[in-house]
């Protein structure tokens, strides 16, 4: 009788075993679920890089490429690269030249931080521009500049996720004072990053940015028309870098050269000039060119002396 129940009892136990182990199952395939979800995010998130760059180089610091259409650029999961609010420089026609980021008023010093995660693929030094700048390409397509760093702190082909620090604050290289040079760029090609990054409000402008190239142009155009003299404003190039491979509208270079004599760096106070005049004459304000040449408000000119420009 006591074999009978215990044969008659097996079933049931391997009943309520299963009815146990169920609830673990379920559980342990949530998990692998999650896992595999987040495995599967982070290789799409690092294909889109890949859809859009086919090469990887550390040895400039941009290069235009094909622009798709249109991209949907994500824009979750982002860092301020600094804290600072203050902005000393939009995105834009800026001396007689494009400027192709934002200055940031930072301190020589203060941490300079990944914008997003990615992959560092320039860390180096140029005397006539950027200075210490480091170039990251991340895993949303996008590619950032930090410039005129004191420090890099990061290196060529380092992984980074967002708000690691890469830098220091500085006034290295083409620069008049410490500040970040940022820029923001899609297949080489400079975008402004007003579009996605509020550092007023320290914040992303929405979850995602969507590029899409005729936009773009027209926004360049529209800028660039919207800060040069009246003799230039007919001719404009389209979108990028004078060295990259970027569209230009057809007489561009003849105008430009017609009207836009060659740019000498500096000027010789003559008589009856004035600081207002010679910064109309070269397309400055007077608050700019007293910065170049460190006047006081109510330091004076004299006939004879050299004022810079750069």
């Amino acid at each position: 009788m006591t074999v009978v129940l215990a044969l008659a009892a097996i079933p049931v136990m391997g009943q309520d075993l299963l009815a146990r182990q169920a609830p673990i199952d379920r559980k342990m395939k949530a998990v692998d679920t999650v896992a595999l979800r987040h495995i599967i995010q982070r290789e799409q998130a690092q294909s889109l890089s890949s859809q859009l760059y086919t090469e990887w180089s550390n040895k400039y610091a941009h290069h235009a490429t094909t622009l798709p259409d249109s991209f949907k650029i994500d824009l979750r999961g982002f860092h301020m690269p600094t804290p600072s609010r203050v902005i000393t420089s939009n995105f834009g026609r800026r001396w007689g030249r494009m400027h192709k980021g934002l200055d940031i008023k930072v301190y020589i010093g203060d941490t300079i931080r990944a914008a997003f995660d990615g992959k560092v693929r320039v860390a180096n030094y140029e005397a006539a521009g950027y200075g210490n700048y480091v170039v990251i390409r991340h895993n949303n397509g996008l590619e950032t500049i930090y410039g005129h760093m004191s420090k890099r702190l990061v290196g060529e082909n380092e992984p980074v996720k967002a708000g690691d620090p890469i830098g220091l604050g500085g006034n290295t290289g083409r620069s008049t004072g410490s500040h970040l040079h940022f820029e923001t760029r899609l297949c080489g090609v400079a975008l402004d990053p007003a579009l996605m990054f509020d550092f007023k409000n320290q914040d992303v402008t929405a979850d995602y940015y969507m590029f899409r190239k005729n936009n773009a142009k027209r926004r360049t155009t529209t800028i660039a028309r919207n800060t040069m003299p009246k003799t230039e404003a007919q001719d404009v190039p389209v979108i990028g870098e004078p060295n990259e491979q970027t569209a230009v509208l057809p007489t561009a270079k003849k105008t430009v050269a017609k009207a836009q004599p060659k740019a000498s760096s500096s000027h010789k106070v003559k008589k009856g000039e004035t600081l207002y005049s010679i910064a109309k004459q070269h397309g400055m304000t007077v608050d700019q060119l007293r910065k170049v040449n460190r006047l006081g408000k109510s330091t004076n000119i004299k006939v004879g002396q050299v004022l810079r420009f750069s």
